[in-house]
C-alpha cells in the first residue's frame, strides 16, 4: 500500500505580512476611477475581519443550508466592473507600469513548499492586470458568495452537484491510508475511504500478477502490452499523466518493455495506430465504461475483442472464453454488462458517482492502466502529490492558496476584463497533452449558461482553453497572443529537467535554453515594444509599424522544482481546484455536463438511418427526417459506396 503523505504544507508570508493583522479595525480606501466619458467614485471596504484565511472546514451535516448571493448581485462585482475600465483605459495601468513597482510586484507571490524535500511552487502573477486593491475586491466577492462554505461543501461530501444529486469527492480517492476523513464526514468517511481503498489495494494486487508474470495470457506468454479503451475524461486525463512520466527516471525505469495505449476515438483508424505491431497474446485490454454502454466506448471494446480472437485463434488458441477471461478487464459499476461481454468479475474494478469522468484520473480509470505500464508505487507518487495539493486547497490562507488565486483570477480575466480565452503553456514536452486535459476539465465544466438555481447568467461563464508546450508554441500561436488578440496565459516551468543534457561547448544546457524563453515571454507580453523604442534602435521607418507591441498582455507564471510523478499529481489538482473555483465564483454547476448530450441524441438518429439506408431494403434507403442541409450531405456520403 502507498506509504503515508508526510509532507508539511507551509506558505510564502511575504504577501501577508504587508497585510493588517486579523482583528485589526475596519479600513477604508476611496478608489478614483475615470474613463473618456466620466469620473466616479466608490468605497472599498477592506476588512481584515473579512479577509477570507482559509478558515478549517467544518464537519458536514445533511440539513446545513448556506444561503449566498450570486456574484453580480454583489456591490463588488460593480466595483470590479467598474475596476476593469479603468485598467483598460488608464495608460499609467500599462503592465510596463505596475511591474515597475517591487513592493506591488512582490505582494502578488505564492509558495507553496514540501518541508520533507525541499520542493516548491511558486505562482508570480504581478504580469496581471491586478492591483492590490483589485485583490482585495475579489476577495471581498469571494467572501460574498460564500465561497469558503462551497468549498467546504464540497470537501466533506455534500451533494453540491445538485442537478445530478451527488457529491464531487475525487479529492477522496488521493486520501492515504489512515486519513481521517470521518473528521469532515462523520456519517460516511470512513466508510467511504475504505472503499476507495479496497479498490486501490485490488489495483495493487493486479498490477503486481500481471506486471510479475504471475497472470500471462492464452498462450502462457506475458501481457507487457495495455490497450485502454475510453473516451473523455477515460482517456484524456490518464494520457496525460502517462505522456507526464514518460521521460521520468523513476516511471521509465519501471515502464522498460512495456507499451500503454489509449483507445479513444471509434473513428477506425485510431483502432488502426493503436493496434499495430501489437502482439494480441502479449495484450491486455480494459474496458472503461461507468455504464458499458456508452456508444463509442463499446463499439471500440467488440472490435478490440474481435481482434484479440481473431489474433489468438491465428495462434492456435480457440477458447474464446479463456481469452476474455485473461486477457480483458473492465472498470465499470454495470457488473451485469461486464459478466455479459465475457469478463470475469472478479476482474472489474469499481468507482462511485461522485467521482465525474474529468476528474476520474485517480480512480481505477486512470490508476489502472498507469499503474500496469509503470508500477503501483510509482502512481502512489503521483496520488500522494495531488492530496498534497488538495490539503493545501482546503487549508491554505486564501491569500496564499495557489488554486484560489489562478480561479480569481480566471473570474477577472473572463467577467470583468472580457478575455474569452485562456492559454496554457508549459515549457515541458512531457506535458505535451495537459492542456489537452485541463481544456475538457475547465470547459466541460464552466462553459455553463445557467446558474445553479436554474436562471440565466447575465455573464458568459467559462473560457476557450487551448495550448502547446513552448517552446513549440511559440512558432504557433505566439504571434496572435503579442500583436493580434490579448490571451491571458498560464506559463508552467520546472527547475530541472527530466532529461538534463548539456554539450560541451554550448553556452547553456538545453534545459536553460528552454527557460530562458519561459522567463522572457511573459515580459515580451506584459512590456511590449513602443515605436520610440524603434526609432532609437534604428529601425527603418516603413518597418516600424509591424514591429510594435502593444504589450499590456496579462500571464501568470507557476514555477515548480521538478516534473515527477508527485509533481505531476501536484499540477493537475491544481488546475482541477482552479475550476472550482471558478464555479463557485460564478454559483454555477461545475460538475454536470448536459451540454454533451444532445448531439449524442441526434446521432442515434443519424446512425439509424446509416444503418436502415445500407442494409434493409428499398423502401427504407430514403434519407428523411432531417433538414434539407443535413439531408444532402447524408445522401451524397450514402452514394459514395467506398
Amino acid at each position: 500500500s502507498c506509504p503515508p503523505i508526510k509532507e508539511k504544507i507551509q506558505s510564502s508570508p511575504a504577501a501577508s505580512e504587508q497585510r493588517p493583522a486579523a482583528g485589526s479595525m475596519q479600513r477604508c480606501q476611496r478608489v478614483r476611477l475615470n474613463n473618456s466619458r466620466r469620473c466616479f467614485s466608490f468605497i472599498v471596504l477592506l476588512s481584515a475581519s473579512r479577509q477570507l484565511k482559509g478558515a478549517i472546514a467544518t464537519p458536514f451535516t445533511s440539513n446545513r443550508k448556506m444561503i449566498s448571493l450570486k456574484c453580480n448581485e454583489t456591490p463588488q462585482f460593480l466595483a470590479l466592473q467598474s475596476a476593469a475600465e479603468q485598467i483598460k483605459s488608464d495608460d499609467k495601468l500599462h503592465l510596463k507600469n505596475l511591474c515597475s513597482d517591487a513592493a506591488r510586484c512582490a505582494g502578488l507571490v505564492a509558495t507553496h513548499s514540501n518541508a520533507e524535500d525541499g520542493r516548491k511552487i511558486i505562482l508570480d502573477y504581478s504580469r496581471q492586470q491586478v492591483t492590490g486593491e483589485i485583490m482585495e475586491l475579489l476577495f471581498d466577492l469571494a467572501d460574498k458568495v460564500g465561497f469558503v462554505d462551497k468549498r467546504n461543501d464540497m470537501r466533506c461530501g455534500a451533494k453540491i452537484n445538485s442537478t445530478e444529486g451527488r457529491s464531487v469527492l475525487h479529492h477522496a480517492l488521493r486520501m492515504p491510508k489512515g486519513y481521517d476523513f470521518s473528521l469532515r464526514n462523520p456519517e460516511e468517511g470512513k466508510k467511504i475511504l475504505d472503499e476507495v481503498h479496497n479498490v486501490r489495494d485490488k489495483i495493487e494486487a493486479f498490477t503486481r500478477r500481471v506486471r510479475s508474470g504471475e497472470h500471462k495470457g492464452a498462450t502462457g506468454k506475458q501481457l507487457k502490452n495495455i490497450i485502454a479503451i475510453g473516451i473523455g475524461g477515460s482517456q484524456l486525463g490518464p494520457e496525460f499523466v502517462s505522456e507526464a512520466l514518460r521521460a521520468d527516471a523513476k516511471a521509465s525505469e519501471a515502464a522498460k518493455g512495456r507499451k500503454l495505449c489509449f483507445l479513444a476515438n471509434v473513428d477506425p483508424i485510431d483502432f488502426s495506430i493503436c493496434t499495430s505491431g501489437m502482439d494480441p497474446a502479449e495484450t491486455l485490454i480494459i474496458i472503461i465504461s461507468k455504464t458499458f454502454t456508452t456508444a463509442e466506448t463499446m463499439l471500440n471494446a467488440r472490435t478490440t475483442k474481435k481482434w484479440l480472437l481473431d489474433g489468438l485463434a491465428a495462434q492456435g488458441v480457440f477458447d474464446a472464453d479463456e481469452i476474455v477471461k485473461k486477457h480483458i478487464v473492465a472498470v465499470s459499476t454495470a457488473r451485469e454488462k461486464v459478466i455479459a461481454f465475457g469478463i470475469d468479475p472478479a476482474n472489474m474494478f469499481g468507482f462511485w458517482d461522485w467521482v465525474g469522468g474529468r476528474f476520474s484520473v485517480c480512480s481505477a480509470v486512470g490508476i489502472l492502466p498507469l499503474s500496469l505500464q509503470y508500477s503501483y508505487e510509482v502512481m502512489c507518487d503521483f496520488l500522494n502529490g495531488a492530496h498534497n495539493m488538495d490539503e493545501h486547497f482546503f487549508d491554505a490562507p486564501l491569500r496564499e492558496n495557489i488554486p484560489v488565486l489562478l480561479g480569481l483570477l480566471g473570474v477577472w480575466n473572463s467577467s470583468f476584463m472580457g478575455y474569452s480565452c485562456r492559454a496554457l503553456l508549459p515549457y515541458s514536452q512531457a506535458l505535451k497533452r495537459f492542456p489537452a486535459h485541463i481544456q475538457q476539465v475547465d470547459m466541460e465544466s464552466n462553459g455553463k449558461r445557467v446558474a445553479i438555481d436554474g436562471t440565466v447568467l447575465p455573464f458568459q461563464a467559462g473560457e476557450v482553453d487551448f495550448g502547446e508546450p513552448g517552446t513549440n508554441g511559440q512558432h504557433s500561436f505566439y504571434q496572435l497572443m503579442h500583436q493580434g488578440r490579448v490571451v491571458p496565459a498560464d506559463f508552467i516551468g520546472f527547475m530541472e529537467s527530466q532529461t538534463p543534457i548539456e554539450l560541451a561547448g554550448e553556452d547553456v544546457s538545453n534545459h536553460d535554453e528552454l527557460m530562458s524563453n519561459f522567463f522572457a515571454q511573459p515580459d515580451a507580453l506584459a512590456y511590449g515594444k513602443s515605436l520610440s523604442d524603434l526609432i532609437g534602435e534604428g529601425e527603418p521607418e516603413a518597418i516600424r509599424p509591424h514591429k510594435v507591441f502593444g504589450g499590456n498582455r496579462p500571464s501568470s507564471s507557476m514555477l515548480m522544482t521538478k516534473l515527477d510523478a508527485f509533481g505531476v499529481g501536484q499540477l493537475l489538482a491544481i488546475y482541477e481546484h482552479r475550476t472550482a473555483v471558478q464555479g463557485f465564483i460564478w454559483s454555477i454547476n461545475s460538475f454536470d455536463q448536459y451540454g454533451v448530450e444532445l448531439g449524442k441524441i441526434l446521432a442515434n438518429k443519424v446512425r439509424k438511418q446509416l444503418h436502415d439506408s445500407r442494409k434493409l431494403s428499398d423502401d427504407f434507403k430514403k434519407v428523411q427526417g432531417f433538414n434539407s442541409s443535413t439531408s444532402c450531405l447524408l445522401e451524397t456520403y450514402l452514394s459514395h459506396s467506398k
